[in-house]
């Protein structure tokens, strides 16, 4: 432990409460970015040690948003650019998220939080959709308190077009006639055929990196979305940084496009 450990702690203890309860996001968005960059800067002999790090520090994510109340919370970890990579390439990190999936239903349980996997599922190597269907099941029946939502194979383009398939599916279905398909085609309509429909659209999406753009993450969803973007690689974003991004948040006047 560094001498400066005990005035972190003091500072991150003064930051929590330095929050206000009523002006903190319903749903935040995680945008889990650098583990390779985080493996070359600290000279790491390969990327799975990053990457381990880096769920670890999911983990640790989940144990903060139970702390502070937070209603909802959805990390993005695998996108579907990144199922392009080359098959060597993305064995080593499937290795690290079955792991995470293994141990999704006991912070389930331990933490009260429902847990659910986002994307396009149909895609991913059958042991990780495998260990998808492991975690949303042994998880159900934890305490419901707040939502967790994991996004593996993802993309926000993906997501709408899901969207569109299956509402266009279900006016089908109750016998609407083509012709009258693009009346019951609207943006009310659409957002109760995305892929957590039950949630709030998140008012804050944290993006570590130093990255300054979404990519895709939660596309319809964050239409009014605050965005902040931090330096940390993901392996090293801290809960002071987690904090930070939360008062940023709270400091802000939300407009929602006005």
């Amino acid at each position: 432990m560094t001498w400066t450990a005990p005035i972190y702690r003091a500072y991150e203890r003064r930051l929590a409460h330095s929050l206000p309860a009523d002006r903190l996001p319903a749903h935040v968005g995680v945008i889990l970015d650098g583990h390779r960059r985080f493996a070359r800067a600290e000279g790491l002999a390969d990327y799975s040690a990053s990457y381990r790090t880096g769920m670890t520090k999911l983990r640790e994510l989940l144990t903060w948003s139970a702390q502070l109340g937070l209603p909802a919370v959805t990390a993005w970890v695998l996108s579907t650019d990144n199922l392009r990579r080359p098959t060597d390439e993305l064995e080593p990190y499937y290795d690290v998220l079955i792991d995470l999936l293994e141990d999704l239903p006991v912070l389930a349980h331990s933490l009260g939080c429902s847990v659910r996997v986002i994307g396009s599922l149909e895609l991913l190597p059958p042991r990780l959709a495998e260990a998808v269907a492991y975690a949303e099941r042994e998880s159900k029946g934890a305490p419901e308190r707040w939502h967790f939502a994991l996004a593996l194979g993802y993309g926000g383009r993906e997501e709408i077009v899901d969207a569109c398939k299956s509402l266009v599916t279900d006016l089908v279905d109750s016998g609407v006639d083509p012709h009258d398909l693009p009346a019951g085609i609207d943006a009310t309509a659409l957002s109760a055929h995305m892929y957590t429909p039950d949630l709030p659209d998140p008012d804050l999406l944290i993006r570590t990196s130093g990255e300054a753009r979404l990519s895709g993450f939660l596309l319809w969803q964050a239409a009014y979305a605050e965005c902040v973007f931090v330096d940390p690689y993901w392996p090293a974003f801290r809960r002071v940084d987690f904090l930070r991004a939360l008062r940023d948040f709270v400091r802000r006047e939300r407009r929602f496009g006005q």
